[in-house]
């Protein structure tokens, strides 16, 4: 099943190395990142987990709950997390999913026959507190993902969430923001107090709302 934006995420129960999960309950009402992972042992995946694991901070600051998801064991994914916990420096302190059936796997479907017809894409998948799929990421196994570039779309989905802006190209958090052309000059004045920038008629920017 492909997914789409906009699409509901599929829930699922699954062993994880902190035990048995429902992923909706698990998620309760936050915002989810799943990233799936071509196998254990291995030395990109060794490089993201950890990372991913020193920005666990950085994903709580912003109510978002991770969840990894690789084609094997639990015994696996247990003795993998000691090597990441050393490599890394740093305490893996999200679950990371037994898949060995690949249910979670092609429920998402991050296995991709043409690339692989084993192990996962390196897929990512941001998931709203209203469980709708709101960003899809896909890389190639070799290829090792930025992590700033997903804390940054983070960001920006929970903005324009929040506040119903858009985010202009290369922005990072503490920039303009786009206004919508849903809104008359004289409505984005009164919703945007810090002011507008008027570029263009269909261009119009304003401080980031809660950005002090």
């Amino acid at each position: 099943m492909s997914l789409r934006l906009g699409d509901t995420a599929p829930n699922f129960k699954a062993v994880t190395t902190l035990g048995e999960i429902d992923f909706y309950n698990y998620l309760g009402d936050k915002w989810g990142v799943l990233l799936s992972h071509p196998g254990d042992f291995t030395p990109v995946c060794t490089t993201e987990i950890g990372r991913t694991a020193q920005l666990s901070e950085e994903f709580k600051k912003r109510n978002t709950k991770v969840l990894v998801v690789s084609v094997d064991s639990l015994e696996d994914h247990n003795g993998w997390v000691k090597d990441i916990n050393e490599v890394a420096n740093t305490v893996v302190d999200f679950p990371l999913i037994a898949d060995k059936s690949r249910a979670v796997s092609e429920l998402y479907d991050m296995i991709h026959p043409n690339a692989s017809a084993t192990a996962t894409v390196r897929s990512v998948f941001i998931i709203g507190p209203d469980k709708k799929i709101k960003l899809v990421l896909t890389y190639p196994a070799a290829i090792g993902r930025n992590f700033q570039e997903i804390i940054r779309a983070l960001d920006a989905l929970q903005l324009s969430s929040e506040f119903g802006i858009s985010t202009p190209v290369d922005w990072k958090k503490g920039e303009e923001v786009i206004v919508a052309n849903s809104l008359s000059d004289t409505e984005a004045k009164k919703k945007f107090p810090k002011g507008v920038r008027v570029v263009k008629s269909y261009l119009r920017y304003t401080p980031q709302p809660d950005f002090e």
